[in-house]
């Protein structure tokens, strides 16, 4: 029998044991999460101390406390977005303008990009590793550093391979930048040595993105380990019936890229298409569509763009790099014009297909200097905007940032959902994106790790991101 006084004391221990509170550095409480795996919302406390989730709590319990507490009731929150197709590069002249994108991001709750290569490499890794020890405000940087081409690339900067000698050469120099991925260019490279760069890389670990010269097929391409296809120009072809006629025919000299569009959107043909998006799934290989800069492209000929709004935010030096593409545009002719739209409108179609066919996407804005009026930050909500527009759900488009930008990477141990063990980059939203995409851009609260950007300083970044 339990004497009285023995009672009350183990009643006391219990009591004492059910009330133990846990710290953390902060607190959002009441939250609308949106769990992006599942397209499920539950009220939650999101616990985070030392710039990782620590703690989820259900609705009602407050066995914690916070240095710091965010109230989200009647708020949304998701995992920041990740922009997987950007561009730091320009040269020395424009280094300043590229590290001011750095704010843009944040401000439009981009909380990771993927620099698909450049010609900043050097600062581009200074910025890294300052974001990373939270001394520069910005999105956490995944780099290929420079472009793997062939002799006399388009763009400055890029690895010239020409033999396979060269080849070895230039993924020992990206081995050592440390580079996070491997991103291979079309403009000159040759038909052996992209497939022997795709090779290569991925016997070293690398994961492998980028464009696909038209005289290798999408089939080698994807045989040689390619992980992710930028742009849809490559998956098109791989779609058209006379995919070999074609590839023959620019190996030969017969034809170029541009003319060889026309053909190839005439031939696409359903059941070649599932074909190519049943191995595309089974290979693991993601696309990354970038509709909104082929659509803004597609129509510099019709859209006045002196008035945007983030045109402030690009400096002189930036809209001079915006020329060589309105003048190409300008120049052309109506039937390069008009095929050019074509395929834009084509593009929407294809993107919806592959979704479809659960091909794995990646939402990427391609913005950066030379890519005219696709902006750093806005153009992400803008890319999400328009895979809504061509038939895709918005929790799908959704995916195509944050879940499948980490799962790209490998880096899902660290991001692509809330949940504990988690890095803390969120954005909590004023309303529901899976209700109307466009509500991603009524931000309410940005957390980047430890740090936390209210509506106020994220529009003090915005001030501050502007280029008299």
């Amino acid at each position: 029998m339990i004497r009285p006084l023995l009672f009350s004391l183990l009643l006391v221990i219990v009591s004492c044991k059910k009330e133990t509170i846990n710290h953390y550095d902060l607190a959002i409480t009441n939250a609308q999460v949106i769990h992006l795996e599942t397209g499920k919302i539950e009220t939650q406390h999101i616990l985070v101390s030392n710039g990782k989730i620590e703690a989820i709590e259900t609705e009602g319990t407050s066995n914690f406390k916070a240095d710091s507490t965010i109230d989200a009731s009647g708020k949304y929150i998701l995992p920041g977005f990740w922009d997987n197709h950007i561009h730091l590069r320009g040269g020395d002249s424009l280094i300043k303008n590229n590290k001011n994108f750095l704010k843009l991001f944040i401000a439009n709750g981009i909380t990771s990009v993927r620099d698909a290569g450049g010609d900043l490499t050097h600062s581009v890794m200074d910025w890294k590793s300052q974001i990373t020890s939270e001394k520069l405000v910005g999105p956490t940087i995944f780099t290929a550093g420079p472009k793997i081409d062939g002799p006399n690339g388009s763009w400055a900067g890029s690895l010239e391979v020409e033999t396979e000698e060269d080849v070895v050469h230039a993924l020992d120099s990206l081995e050592s930048l440390n580079v996070d991925f491997v991103k291979i260019y079309d403009s000159r490279i040759s038909h052996d040595n992209y497939l022997k760069s795709i090779e290569e890389a991925k016997k070293r670990g690398f994961t492998v993105s980028g464009h696909m010269p038209f005289t290798v097929t999408l089939d080698e391409t994807i045989d040689a380990g390619m992980d992710g296809i930028e742009h849809l120009y490559y998956i098109m072809k791989g779609c058209a019936s006379n995919e070999i006629e074609i590839t023959e025919k620019l190996q030969n000299g017969d034809i170029g890229f541009w003319g060889a569009m026309p053909a190839l959107m005439e031939d696409y043909s359903d059941s070649t298409a599932q074909a190519t998006f049943n191995k595309l799934k089974e290979n693991d290989v993601f696309v990354v569509p970038t509709l909104h800069i082929g659509n803004t492209l597609s129509y510099l000929d019709e859209v006045d763009h002196t008035n945007d709004e983030y045109l402030q935010y690009m400096g002189d030096g930036i809209i001079q790099t915006y020329q060589g593409r309105i003048r190409s545009s300008l120049n052309s002719s109506e039937e390069a014009r008009k095929n050019r739209k074509e395929l834009d409108t084509f593009f929407g179609e294809l993107v919806k297909d592959l979704d479809s066919a659960g091909v794995q996407l990646l939402a990427g804005s391609d913005s950066g200097a030379f890519n005219s009026y696709a902006y750093p930050g806005i153009s992400l909500h803008k890319e999400l905007q328009a895979m809504v527009a061509k038939g895709i759900s918005p929790l799908d488009a959704l995916r195509t940032s944050t879940v499948n930008g980490s799962i790209f990477l490998d880096q899902t141990e660290d991001y692509g959902s809330i949940s504990k063990g988690k890095v803390s980059d969120l954005v909590i939203l004023d309303a529901n994106p899976l209700e109307n995409i466009e509500n991603t851009q009524k931000i309410y609260t940005v957390i980047k790790g430890s740090q936390v950007f209210s509506k106020r300083d994220l529009q003090e970044l915005l001030k501050d991101s502007i280029i008299d």
